[in-house]
């Protein structure tokens, strides 16, 4: 039995065509959280499928509630004194959008099309941890154990804002305690470089508005007598964020980017890459690099603007203007003090009109593992061995997890290393996963699980 071994039977799993198989079988579950109609595919996907490849392995399982959402908890014990990793994945999936992939493409069919899978949740998360118990299994079979405990949650509901998770990890955090959260979720730096990420930027996302009458007007009779909701909401914007996108709220962003934080950006290059948008080097924060920009640095974006029928268009001044909006926010900022700083500033930009309210209960909170810690180190390491490149390190993710409640409620170092990059179109049409980031994922991980059981992991908290 070798740590090469466990890498070349984790990989046989891909080219042996069973990874395509599994996969696929998944992806046509429509596991949408976002639809009622889908709540008893999202108990099936636990029941049919995750149950039985964890119990295959040796884990004892159980489902566990949280309200009407669906859990699994998986849990191998090998060794009081060995580490205990708890892993991490989600079933569900966002909507399928049917009516938007490409000829011959659907949300619920895995499809080789070059070297990509497509299909709905190939990357977000259902490949990604099909990829992680994949790797475990060859562990397992190579060395005739794990050499650590492990255990394993997989909920339902994370597209959801994850409802239930706290409330669980709260009811079981001495079930769930481990000593190292390893998940994957989220996108690489870039397709070709492996990642490790250590926690996320926090999201809240609002709604703004003007009310300003009942009914529109003739533009003819009314127009230049009648404010404008449309405009005046477009001026509220602009100050809220300068032309270039530069948030224009002091409590919005950080003092300052950590020394630590900046060190590990440096030699983290942000590419637009043949599939994605083309990046506009002079939107965001003057002086910041592009990476500091997504992982360092905060982030308002207006998610949709409506006023009057945009679909069919007359002539009145409209009666109302909504915009739904989003802050990305990194550790620093308090979330609970992010809507009434927004309402000091409007009043003080004079637009007392505009009204504020959050547009969903979930909020994501910022998080961020020290880059020093011993668990980055180590993980880095074994990554680095095993593919012979030299991994970024992301102080978080440039998108929002639920990383808070295993990092803050249960106490836990987390590192994440994804299997996905950042153009796989994870809430679009046509999401996809490049098959040499799926089969180079089962390799880093199963070396990674097989370091686990060796000498020299950091000590148990």
């Amino acid at each position: 039995m070798s740590r090469e071994a466990a890498i070349s039977r984790a990989q046989d799993y891909f080219d042996s065509g069973d990874l395509k198989r599994d996969l696929a079988r998944r992806v046509a579950m429509p596991t949408e959280s976002q639809n009622p109609e889908r709540a008893p595919v999202l108990e099936e996907y636990i029941v049919k499928e995750m149950e039985p490849a964890l119990g295959a392995l040796g884990f004892k399982t159980q489902v566990l509630h949280e309200g009407k959402w669906p859990f699994l908890f998986a849990e191998r014990h090998e060794d009081d004194d060995a580490p205990t990793v708890f892993g991490y994945g989600h079933g569900d999936v966002i909507r399928g959008l049917d009516d938007g992939w490409d000829e011959g493409l659907s949300p619920w069919r895995l499809t080789e099309r070059g070297d990509r899978w497509y299909g709905r949740g190939v990357v977000d998360n259902k490949g990604q941890h099909a990829i992680n118990i994949g790797a475990l299994r060859a562990v397992i079979e190579t060395r005739g154990k794990l050499g650590f405990n492990a255990k394993y949650l997989i909920e339902m509901g994370e597209e959801m804002g994850s409802p239930g998770l706290r409330e669980l990890c709260t009811k079981h955090k001495e079930l769930f305690g481990s000593d190292v959260l390893i998940g994957s979720d989220g996108p690489r730096l870039t397709a070709e470089r492996p990642t490790v990420f250590l926690g996320s930027r926090g999201g809240v996302t609002f709604d703004i508005w003007i009310d300003a009458r009942e009914g529109g007007h003739h533009s003819g009779n009314w127009g230049g007598l009648l404010s404008d909701p449309a405009i005046q909401l477009a001026h509220a914007i602009a100050a809220i964020a300068g032309p270039t996108g530069q948030i224009r709220i002091p409590e919005w962003v950080p003092e300052r980017i950590p020394d630590n934080v900046r060190r590990v950006l440096a030699d983290a290059e942000v590419e637009s890459g043949p599939d994605g948008p083309q990046i506009d080097p002079n939107w965001g924060e003057p002086g910041l690099t592009a990476a500091e920009k997504v992982f360092g640095w905060c982030s308002f974006t207006v998610l949709a603007y409506e006023a009057g029928n945009p679909r069919t268009p007359v002539n009145a001044v409209p009666p109302r203007a909504w915009a739904r909006c989003q802050l990305r926010f990194v550790v620093g900022i308090d979330w609970e003090k992010v809507l009434p700083a927004l309402r000091r500033h409007l009043d003080r930009q004079g637009f007392p009109m505009v009204e504020v309210a959050k547009s969903r209960d979930e909020v994501f909170h910022a998080t961020r593992l020290d880059p020093d810690h011993p668990w980055v180190k180590w993980a880095v390491a074994s990554i680095a061995r095993t593919t012979n490149k030299n991994p970024a390190i992301l102080p978080n993710l440039g998108g929002s997890l639920p990383n808070d409640i295993f990092s803050d409620l249960l106490e836990l170092p987390t590192v994440w290393v994804p299997h996905s990059y950042p153009a796989c179109s994870q809430h679009a049409p046509n999401e996809h996963l490049p098959v040499a980031i799926a089969r180079e994922g089962l390799g880093l991980m199963a070396g990674l699980y097989w370091d686990l059981g060796e000498p020299g992991t950091p000590p148990k908290a």
